[in-house]
């Protein structure tokens, strides 16, 4: 059933899922396998995009109203925010790194990669709080 509550576990799930293979992109980098870094990278992005896009498309067309009652609870509706004061940024550099990766501009990736990381940091504590 498409209720907010199911939504979120779905989306925590997904976050949790995608975590682990940002950490095994991250290891496999450190062991200096930049091909398996890539092709990790890659699905973590795809995957990330295809979650992105999917709550887009449930909160805007199949149910606008999943998520009427977090702005009824102060509470779900500040931890909301500070969820969103991650997500949104971190959504937002990770084209830019994973462009900068594949053209091998190194400097510029690692510094968009360590913004990453505090970004999904936050984005993956504040997500899991909801």
């Amino acid at each position: 059933m498409l209720t907010g509550p199911n939504v979120l576990l779905i989306l925590k799930i997904a976050v949790a899922a995608v975590t682990v293979l940002l950490i095994a992109a991250v290891i496999a980098v450190a062991r200096g396998n930049y091909r398996l870094h890539g092709r990790l990278n890659l699905l973590f992005f795809t995957l990330t995009l295809m979650a992105v896009l999917g709550l887009e498309l449930v909160v805007r067309i199949l149910a606008p109203e999943v998520f009427d009652y977090i702005n009824s609870d102060s509470s779900l509706r500040q931890a909301l925010n500070w969820h969103l004061w991650f997500s949104v940024p971190s959504t937002l550099i990770l084209p830019a790194m994973l462009y900068t990766g594949l053209r091998g501009y190194v400097r510029v990736h690692l510094v968009l990669a360590a913004c990453f990381a505090i970004l999904w940091s936050g984005t993956f504590i504040t997500g899991m709080m909801i």
